[in-house]
């Protein structure tokens, strides 16, 4: 039930350092009706678990875990709560991240005791609002079809790409997508199954992000004490998208037995869990996606042939942003309005000026690296053009980089390593691999950064 008044509305803070807690307490409990604390996520699950808070703050820095983590399994079950991330770690990468994951909000520490109650006024007015939106439009959506999703752009290769996928989408053949990372292959694959009529759901799995040997079983699921830690029966992804869509990001870091067993369960239409000696049937489509080309990696003994024919029914090729730099208006509008809505910010005017800086920047990143970047000009308030800069290769590789007056040499480090990071998506190795240092490198240089900077008030 939504609180009515500030003395009905309960928060729970999570914190490993006494001194926050304390301060924490002390400020809200006099505002609020139930103000509860804990030192670790253990105990902050616990508390969570008996009670329903409407506002959640945690430090994204604990010992165990890190509170973006725990953000997003409270995000799986529970949508209602709201989230304040707070960190000593004063860095808009650290917002876009928070935002992006869940959060409603986010203080850099040290903080004063009215920038925490103003973030709780926020979160508690962004609930008034949605669920006013909410009733407002439930009518009319009950008397909407579901939109489909939308491929943006006017650029021939993005028309050409509707088409096709409008075409096989109500065929129940094997799709694989092809394109650079950012590109949106995921999307496409929602618009495959969006305008395929199939009436189960979409599910996607990265095949990169699951370690090789829980792969078998996150697919197709596991009988009880099948392997260390199966304390009970698990259904598999195969089984939740039943009568539905199976997306399969990544499929080029596939493990080969792995390979072999998709090869079967597309062949069979059926699947074993593991530890068990019987196969469920199952109907769902199979649509892969690949940044890799699957074709050197079957020369190289990396990837089965068989599969990857199999896989190889039809081909779509998403195209990267840089070969259709004309779409960058429609694509900006379509991310200034749609953000904007999911910030609760005020929409940003690009100008044409703006337009041209970003159509004149060659986007490794592609549609999501412009998506961040429209995401880091609203929080800013103006578009980040030293970003772009930065970031801007010349055709020997190198980058422009322009510094602002009055930094030191560790400003310069600390913001270009960063912003690498951002580029990259925040994965190391490849930042440490495009700067030329070693991953150890940057963990250490963050992890120095971090300590710097954790004064609380």
């Amino acid at each position: 039930m939504q609180p009515t008044t500030l003395m009905e509305v309960s928060i729970l803070v999570v914190d490993d350092e006494p001194g926050m807690r304390n301060f924490m307490q002390r400020v809200l409990q006099k505002q609020y009706g139930l103000v509860e604390v804990a030192a670790d996520l253990g105990e902050a699950e616990q508390l969570r678990q008996r009670c329903h808070f409407d506002v959640i703050i945690i430090d994204n820095r604990l010992p165990e875990s890190s509170g973006a983590e725990w953000l997003q399994q409270i995000r799986e079950h529970d949508h209602d709560t709201h989230v304040i991330l707070i960190t000593g770690y004063a860095d808009m990468d650290v917002a876009i991240s928070a935002v992006r994951g869940g959060a409603s909000d986010f203080l850099t520490k040290p903080f004063r005791a009215e920038d925490i109650k103003q973030s709780i006024s926020r979160c508690l007015s962004q609930r008034n609002r949605a669920r006013s939106d909410f009733a407002n439009q439930d009518s009319a959506q009950d008397e909407e079809e579901p939109r489909a999703v939308e491929l943006i752009g006017e650029a021939p290769s993005i028309r050409q790409l509707d088409q096709l996928v409008r075409r096989i989408a109500p065929t129940l053949s094997t799709v694989l997508i092809q394109g650079e990372t950012g590109t949106g292959k995921e999307l496409v694959a929602e618009a495959i199954h969006k305008q395929s009529g199939r009436s189960g759901p979409f599910v996607p799995v990265n095949c990169g992000s699951i370690a090789a040997d829980l792969l078998e079983s996150e697919l197709f699921g596991h009988a009880k004490g099948a392997f260390t830690g199966a304390q009970s029966a698990r259904q598999g992804l195969c089984y939740f998208a039943d009568g539905g869509t199976l997306f399969l990001d990544e499929i080029g870091e596939m493990p080969l037995t792995m390979q072999a067993k998709l090869l079967r369960m597309l062949e069979t239409h059926s699947v074993r869990p593991v530890g068990t000696e019987r196969e469920l049937k199952v109907d769902c489509r199979i649509v892969a996606a690949t940044n890799r080309n699957l074709e050197e990696l079957v020369k190289n003994h990396q990837f089965r042939e068989d599969l990857y024919y199999r896989l190889n029914v039809v081909t779509l090729e998403v195209p990267a942003l840089r070969e259709r730099l004309s779409d960058i208006p429609i694509l900006t509008r379509h991310f200034v309005h749609k953000l904007a809505v999911e910030l609760g910010l005020p929409a940003y005017p690009l100008s044409q000026q703006d337009i041209r800086q970003l159509q004149e920047y060659d986007w490794p990143g592609n549609v999501r690296e412009l998506r961040n970047v429209i995401e880091r000009t609203l929080l800013l308030g103006k578009l980040p053009t030293e970003l772009l800069a930065a970031n801007r290769s010349s055709d020997n590789e190198t980058r422009e980089f322009l510094v602002p007056e009055g930094w030191t040499l560790h400003d310069v480090e600390r913001r270009y390593l960063l912003d690498m990071l951002a580029v990259v998506e925040g994965n190391k190795s490849e930042a440490a691999r495009r700067l030329g240092i070693s991953r150890k490198t940057i963990e250490r240089k963050l992890s120095e950064w971090q300590s710097d900077s954790r004064q609380y008030f």
